[in-house]
């Protein structure tokens, strides 16, 4: 079966760095930081008391309070993003079948502070079963998915990929296989985080997986540095529309770049911890690159999972060399997370956006807050530490890893009339 061409015509964000897809572009290429105090909670209690929260929401600009209070914050910040991902693709019902539309919004965790809150306020209590009737529905990690659907009337495949920290890049992943198989023409896809809360922020402590560099937050976010010490928590979210190439064209779309490849893996190796050979890694990319029908050497840029944890910082690069020998030092490779921090659910689509406007705009958006060369990771390798970079990419990669071994790749081209 002759596969159809897939491309990028709508993105939306929310994230620590900017409100927009434009106010997070911006960010990235200044490093603008996302790291604060916690607000979302008092932190007092915890080993950690900083996160990258996103500032300056308020669901009143979105949401009426009635229809605010159905929707845990996850949720909220999956159905802005989608709702402007869809605006700027300027799909219509007079351009665009609706029943060819589907919507694969995703989360990695779901409404987990929102379940919290719920437990708590129950075992305070009596023991009487008094659950708010949103209790499910504000839960689970489809229903934003399902929400967009109902609101704007798409009717195709609609459903949530679940996979940790790379639910959105398969969720991404799924949507470009439905549209180049021919099985409909757009796909909305993405992912949030919003899991800073008690709940949150305590079970990570507990698995040492969070920075608790409390005195000095702002530098905490430090992927391939030295003194890393564990991820910074963000929350957000990114969406794309997919579309099929000759259905964009056909209707005068803007194009921002070209899917063309995605790969996915298994660690089969641990719950948390990466394969410290980075095999997993290595065949995701491996698998994508075959996918996309090109060699290793037409990467120019990688932006990697690089979530400032001990373990994972060592173990992706070391994949990367595997995969790409000599040339991996001619790819310019960096860590978003630094500026928003890592939004679980929401990293593969936010990082995959980022991807799309390195591309657009021949820009590779820095790695923030390095200081010192780790010896465990080849230090020849170019990491755009501190300061944006301007180069002309053709094809970029975006890696993310989730726990239970979880990876996905996905590689974007661009664009070519």
């Amino acid at each position: 079966m002759e596969s159809k061409r897939v491309v990028i015509t709508g993105l939306g964000a929310i994230t620590p760095i900017g409100n927009t897809v434009k106010e997070f572009w911006e960010g990235l290429v200044n490093g603008k930081n996302g790291a604060c105090e916690i607000t979302r909670f008092d932190s007092a209690l915890y080993k950690t008391h900083f996160a990258c929260e996103v500032k300056g929401y308020n669901p009143d600009d979105f949401f009426d309070k009635k229809t605010a209070r159905k929707y845990d914050l996850f949720a909220q910040f999956d159905i802005v993003a989608a709702d402007e991902a869809i605006a700027d693709s300027g799909i219509t019902a007079e351009n665009t079948d609706f029943d060819e539309v589907g919507v694969l919004l995703t989360s990695g965790i779901g409404g987990v502070n929102h379940f919290f809150n719920e437990m708590k306020e129950f075992f305070q209590g009596d023991g009487t079963p008094r659950f708010s009737p949103f209790l499910i529905t504000k839960m689970i990690a489809n229903m934003p998915g399902g929400v967009i659907s109902i609101k704007y009337g798409f009717r195709g495949p609609n459903f949530a990929t679940v996979s940790a920290c790379a639910s959105s890049a398969h969720a991404i992943m799924e949507g470009f296989n439905y549209i180049r198989y021919g099985k409909c023409d757009v796909i909305i896809a993405g992912g949030a985080g919003a899991a800073i809360g008690e709940c949150g922020i305590g079970g990570f402590n507990s698995m040492k997986a969070l920075s608790t560099r409390n005195d000095d937050f702002m530098t905490a976010s430090r992927p391939f540095d030295l003194n890393r010490d564990g991820f910074v928590m963000g929350e957000g979210a990114g969406s794309l529309v997919l579309e099929e190439y000759e259905h964009a064209k056909a209707r005068g779309a803007k194009i921002y770049a070209e899917l063309v490849g995605g790969g996915a893996s298994a660690d089969a190796y641990h719950i948390t911890a990466p394969h410290p050979e980075g095999k997993g890694g290595i065949l995701s990319m491996q698998r994508a690159l075959k996918d996309a029908g090109i060699t290793y050497e037409a990467i120019d840029h990688i932006n990697t999972h690089g979530t400032s944890t001990p373990a994972g910082d060592v173990a992706e690069p070391i994949a990367i060399k595997e995969v790409f020998g000599e040339h991996a030092y001619n790819i310019s490779i960096n860590s978003t997370k630094s500026m928003t921090g890592h939004l679980l659910g929401g990293a593969g689509a936010v990082e995959a956006i980022a991807c799309v406007l390195a591309l657009k705009n021949g820009v590779i958006p820095p790695t923030i807050n390095h200081f010192d060369d780790d010896p465990q990771i080849d230090s020849h390798l170019d990491f755009t530490f501190n300061k944006a970079r301007q180069r002309s990419i053709n094809y970029a990669l975006s890696n993310s890893f989730g726990f239970g071994g979880q990876n996905a790749t996905l590689i974007f081209k661009k664009i070519q009339s």
